[in-house]
């Protein structure tokens, strides 16, 4: 089959792999669709991967074709949003809920070959399946969605709280869509990016800006929400907290980001600052909301392009051009 491959730091292309195998506990899925992420980025500048070569592709749905000889759940035919997060629920975290922060996390498409491809392997649990309404090449925008729905449980969000996202990629657009459906009494969106920002003020914000300074919230935002990883944008965001609020660390920051805090600040204002790592518990509410609406698939994605260009894609997402782009088998 084919599949792209990061070989190695820099370098992806599209290659011939063996046909995947299901175990006694794992199905088969021909992959309609398949996200590119932030993640993506960095096993490509050789980060998050243990090792190289693998085949990415961690936000995919799909048919499934094949399923081991112990699968009831689902059939030949079913079609499915798969969570690709593997956890041992032997350790610490996994026997106190937190599965996320496993000592032995691992996850489709970064520790194990994931659904960049023409098929992919998964196990039967992590298998959502699709209402007949659901279009099967929409359902990876499940995943991210996921995150965001993490994302909004760490916050613990209050009726009528001011809201100030930085990053309006799908991410921040996904952050912006679940504030809105949360009771925030307003949601700005701040991006330097005037396609994306053009994208936020289409689903509906509040007030949006390249700088924060053109906003105005002088006593700072009850909800403060990074879905960029940028140094600048996260020390920005940091001094727009209002008393008594939080920050939350959504986006995925590169290991040698760093920022300054205050100290005093944080103990006399009362200021949270929290972050989100992924899929906790999450992936099931994410695919309901989905099928409910809460995204619409045409705005969120704006190119589906060829398996056989995923290293095209992989440059376009990397430049900033577009929203969520999916590969498309």
């Amino acid at each position: 089959m084919k599949a792209a491959v990061i070989e190695s730091v820099g370098k992806a292309v599209v290659a011939e792999v063996p046909d995947p195998t299901p175990g006694p506990r794992e199905v088969v899925v021909e992959v309609a669709a398949c996200g590119l992420c932030g993640t993506d980025l960095h096993i490509l500048q050789g980060e998050f991967a243990p090792k190289l070569p693998i085949v990415p592709g961690h936000e995919f749905a799909g048919q499934v074709v094949g399923v081991g000889t112990q699968v009831t759940e689902v059939s030949v035919g079913d079609r499915v949003a798969v969570d690709p997060s593997l956890y041992c629920y032997e350790c610490r975290y996994c026997r106190t809920g937190h599965n996320n922060l496993c000592e032995r996390w691992a996850a489709i498409g970064v520790t194990t070959a994931g659904g960049a491809a023409q098929f992919a392997v998964a196990p039967v649990a992590n298998c959502v399946k699709l209402p007949e309404h659901v279009r099967t090449e929409d359902a990876a925008l499940v995943e991210p969605l996921s995150c965001a729905v993490r994302g909004y449980d760490v916050l613990q969000s209050r009726l009528g709280a001011h809201v100030l996202v930085y990053g309006s990629g799908t991410m921040g657009l996904m952050m912006l869509e679940l504030a809105k459906r949360t009771g925030a009494a307003s949601v700005d969106v701040v991006d330097v990016n005037p396609a994306r920002l053009e994208t936020a003020r289409r689903l509906g914000v509040s007030a949006s800006a390249a700088n924060p300074d053109e906003l105005d919230r002088p006593q700072g935002w009850d909800l403060v929400v990074d879905a960029t990883g940028n140094a600048a944008a996260i020390q920005d965001g940091l001094d727009r907290v209002a008393k008594a609020g939080t920050f939350l660390q959504f986006g995925v920051a590169d290991y040698a980001t760093r920022v300054t805090i205050d100290p005093y600040r944080i103990y006399n204002q009362e200021i949270t600052i929290t972050g989100s790592m992924a899929v906790l518990h999450s992936f099931e509410r994410a695919a309901e909301l989905f099928a409910n609406g809460v995204l619409d698939p045409e705005v969120f994605i704006s190119d589906r392009i060829p398996l056989e260009r995923y290293p095209q894609a992989l440059e376009q997402f990397a430049s900033g051009v577009g929203r969520k782009i999916v590969v498309v088998p």
